[in-house]
């Protein structure tokens, strides 16, 4: 089984964010913008602390009631949110994969390559 990663990326803004890639490439959890790349892999460091414990994860629907999720850290702030799913199953199969993934310490620093 291949496993995840983390790319820090660039915004145009000059804000950094972070993706968590499951290990066939596909993005399955985004991060919020920060301002520093400290601050980014301060959030990538929350999400390896946080995303184990299924009680950091919150289930949403989207105004076209597609389920989605977010991982919130410890003082309920969101670290990460999910793309919108088919179904309540496969938005639970997305947080089994972060819940899996997010432990990975390999990171990838991709915000020189984004201007």
């Amino acid at each position: 089984m291949l496993n995840g990663y983390y790319e820090i990326k660039k915004a145009k803004n000059g804000q950094y964010y972070f993706n968590l890639k499951a290990g066939n490439h596909e993005i399955i959890l985004t991060s919020e913008m920060y301002v520093s790349k400290a601050s980014a892999e301060n959030g990538i460091a929350s999400v390896q602390t946080n995303s184990p414990d299924e009680k950091q994860y919150e289930m949403k629907l989207n105004v076209r009631n597609e389920p989605y999720f977010l991982l919130k850290a410890k003082n309920h702030q969101v670290i990460g949110k999910s793309e919108f799913y088919s179904s309540d199953a496969a938005a639970q199969k997305g947080i089994a994969s972060v819940s899996r993934n997010g432990k990975t310490t390999d990171v990838r620093d991709l915000s020189d390559k984004e201007l």
